[in-house]
């Protein structure tokens, strides 16, 4: 799986979690995590989570770290399962910082204040991911954390080892589906 932390800041609005919106923009073809900085702002017109739709729950922090997945051969509960997987693995990275966090589903909190947003969704040719932690928890809409408050600064490094164990784990996924034979 190909990785890229892109250098520019990317405000985030909802409309990125689309098909090819990282082959169109960054020239990376096939299944793809990448990762950037920037605001988040997601009004309720371009949310894909409906209960945030009918709770009225907008998205908005002043500057997240974002991750966007594509996967071209999973349907749309593969995905989810994705999904957690991917939450883990930064829960894990998070984690080898000296810093416990919790995992409830797809959300990560820090001190009972929620770090993260994800979700996944099916698009027409693929399923995607966004999932995004607070960099800077002011204006946050909810009791928020944030990266900094836990020790993380060097947020470029923190990102790509996030990106590379994901990597890692989808390469060992598809190793360990050639190695075994079909049981009758």
């Amino acid at each position: 799986m190909e990785t890229l932390f892109i250098e520019k800041e990317i405000k985030y609005i909802g409309s990125q979690l689309a098909p090819h919106w990282i082959y169109k923009n960054f020239h990376i073809q096939g299944d793809a995590i990448v990762a950037f900085i920037g605001e988040v702002d997601v009004k309720l017109d371009e949310m894909v989570d409906i209960e945030d739709v009918i709770n009225n729950e907008p998205i908005y922090s002043k500057k997240m770290l974002n991750f966007i997945i594509e996967n071209f051969n999973s349907s749309l509960e593969q995905m989810v399962w994705i999904q957690r997987l991917f939450i883990s693995i930064i829960k894990e990275v998070i984690e080898e910082y000296g810093v416990i966090v919790k995992r409830y589903g797809d959300d990560l909190f820090f001190d009972n204040r929620k770090l993260s947003v994800s979700i996944a969704t099916k698009s027409i040719t693929s399923c995607l991911i966004h999932t995004a932690l607070n960099i800077i928890k002011e204006g946050a809409p909810i009791s928020a954390s944030d990266l900094s408050e836990i020790g993380i600064v060097d947020i470029r490094e923190f990102a790509q080892k996030i990106m590379q164990k994901f990597s890692n784990e989808a390469q060992s996924i598809k190793m360990a589906t050639y190695k075994v034979r079909g049981v009758i």
